[in-house]
């Protein structure tokens, strides 16, 4: 599918056959493009537009280059992020003649919201360049935005961690799902990381091809401004999985410790029984000659005697500080 926007007093307007509107168009977004559609607007264009294959290349050669007289530059972006499965998939950005292309096989939402947002309030979207600059915006706002909603997940992992339930001390806490949650939280960062590592180079490169072309100066501060964004963001995203590690250590901490906790009661309770045990080990002897076995005591006696056995080692191991 092929979206074609024209600018409007500094708006982003669709509209319909965009290929029919050649000369209007700054900004031509193909979304899971058939193989005729990228033939026909390379031709149109005169560039050759990258298939799929070459757009999931890793090398910087391959992702961010010159060819045609136009600026190639492809970065990876999430989506589906509030799912359990987010989708990492690349978007290729291509400036051509003041026309800005995107390619992508996946829908991140920055691409929906601004598009929306665009054509609602002029943001000075005069050009691709411009239009370009303020698409990798609402992109960085959205990473923004994801990385401030791990951290909140972060925080409530962190309080199901750490804090005792005071109504029930002794409940157990449900690690398994802590731990789970502790991974997706692991992933979804490191995604991000990654994201955030193409953003940085794209726009390295992007301030180079904007070196050769006529814009304003305007347009270069705001490159400049969007590589610093970037950069505190992958900080923010280092110091979220110092954080991720803290928490994961933390709750096989506590796993060990509630382990040991149930190992220590079942080694008192072997203490404790061990005595009477004994004892009825000791009654149960048959032998002829045993002087309780006459006495209208000796039940009494001997089940007195394994209750006291059981009581004094406890109170030998409270008073020792062992329990």
């Amino acid at each position: 599918m092929i979206k074609g926007y024209v600018s409007e007093k500094g708006r982003l307007v669709s509209i319909d056959s965009p290929m029919d509107h050649m000369d209007q168009v700054i900004w031509f977004d193909l979304l899971h493009p058939t193989l005729d559609e990228e033939l026909m607007l390379g031709r149109r264009l005169g560039i050759t537009l990258p298939t799929r294959e070459d757009m999931e290349e890793i090398e910087i050669s391959s992702r961010l280059y010159f060819e045609d007289n136009a600026a190639f530059m492809t970065a990876t972006l999430p989506s589906q992020v509030e799912g359990d499965n987010p989708i990492l998939a690349p978007v290729t950005f291509i400036l051509l003649d003041h026309r800005l292309v995107t390619v992508r096989y996946h829908e991140p939402r920055s691409f929906f919201t601004f598009a929306i947002h665009a054509e609602k309030a002029a943001m000075g979207c005069t050009s691709g360049e411009s239009a370009l600059i303020a698409l990798l915006e609402a992109v960085v706002d959205r990473l923004a935005d994801i990385l401030e909603h791990g951290a909140r997940d972060l925080d409530k992992i962190s309080r199901d961690i750490l804090q005792q339930d005071r109504r029930s001390p002794l409940r157990s806490k449900d690690f398994q799902h802590l731990l789970r949650e502790i991974g997706l939280s692991g992933d979804l960062t490191s995604d991000i990381r990654d994201c955030l590592a193409t953003m940085e180079r794209l726009v390295g490169f992007l301030g180079h091809a904007l070196g050769q072309r006529k814009v304003t100066k305007e347009l270069k501060e705001r490159v400049k401004t969007l590589s610093r964004d970037i950069r505190s963001l992958a900080d923010y995203s280092g110091f979220m999985s110092q954080k991720i590690t803290f928490l994961l250590d933390a709750t096989l901490g506590m796993i060990n410790i509630e382990q040991n906790g149930i190992i220590k009661i079942l080694s008192v309770a072997s203490v404790v029984f061990l005595p009477p045990t004994l004892i009825a080990s000791f009654y149960g002897m048959n032998f002829k000659y045993m002087p309780e076995l006459d006495s209208p005591f000796g039940y009494p006696i001997a089940f007195g005697a394994m209750v006291l056995s059981a009581i004094l080692p406890y109170l030998f191991f409270k008073y020792k500080k062992w329990l």
